[in-house]
């Protein structure tokens, strides 16, 4: 997750050069798209090859397939030894808090997206989740809530997108961040915006915590994935479309649950 910090510079609107920075982020923007656009691969004509071709959502494979290689080659020799290294030396114990410390700073984001999926009573969970672990939970460290009744549930903004009828659009592997698409591409980009830890004032060490945060997710988050993703590489005839059908099923089951979650806003407890 990438770190936003604000500025104290307030430039006035009237200013040319504080418009620049937009129009350069549209040229670009524009530019990727026409870029997608050329990679896009035509849509075969035979009835069964279309289908399949319908199927995977997957236009842009070739340059999809050259991403998940650059990015397989990066992870080799960066982000797998520092996993393997974190997991011999960090007790699994520790891990675990860590890991949960991670997943509690994120509560905001997932309260925000059940929030803007209109779904309260997930929303009220998700608060309740990260008041009880910031609090009796020692920052999150350990999941009370869970014991407390309040699993935690996945959100992001490209599941909320989803809630709301906007399609997935093509298929996306993203450099060192993974199977993707077009909706929760722009999903991401939302989420960052959401973290309230990304807005974090200097001074204090509250940069630097935010920096650590973000830090210790990714490598966490690597290793909680180490084995699973070694014995993919292994044992699967091609690696690339096992990820991209699981991702593809993964994300439409997550949104189906959020759609079909009508639960009452009053918790269980209150009947």
């Amino acid at each position: 997750m990438r770190a936003v910090t604000g500025s104290n510079l307030q430039p006035s609107r009237s200013c040319t050069p504080a418009r620049r920075p937009r129009r350069i982020t549209r040229l670009f923007a524009g530019l990727g798209l026409a870029a997608l656009a050329g990679c896009a691969a035509p849509p075969p004509k035979d009835p069964d090859a279309l289908a399949e071709y319908r199927e995977a959502n997957d236009p842009y494979e070739s340059l999809n397939r050259k991403m998940y290689d650059l990015s397989m080659t990066l992870d080799k020799y960066s982000m797998r030894p520092v996993a393997k290294a974190y997991v011999w030396a960090v007790p699994y114990r520790v891990r675990q808090s860590l890991g949960n410390m991670v997943q509690t700073m994120n509560e905001p984001v997932v309260f925000f997206n059940d929030v803007g999926a209109g779904r309260p009573r997930r929303a009220g969970d998700a608060f309740v989740r990260w008041c009880i672990n910031m609090v009796a939970g020692v920052g999150g460290l350990v999941d009370v809530a869970k014991y407390a009744g309040y699993p935690h549930h996945d959100n992001d903004a490209g599941l909320t997108l989803a809630t709301w009828g906007v399609p997935s659009g093509p298929y996306l592997f993203m450099p060192m961040l993974g199977p993707s698409s077009i909706r929760d591409g722009i999903g991401y980009g939302i989420d960052t915006g959401l973290q309230p830890f990304n807005y974090v004032p200097r001074g204090y060490g509250l940069l630097t915590f935010n920096w650590a945060y973000n830090i210790m997710g990714m490598i966490n988050g690597r290793a909680d994935h180490l084995d699973a993703l070694d014995q993919l590489q292994k044992d699967a005839l091609d690696p690339y479309a096992t990820i991209r059908s699981a991702y593809q099923q993964q994300r439409k089951a997550q949104a189906e649950a959020i759609r079909n979650d009508h639960r009452a806003t009053v918790p269980d407890w209150y009947n």
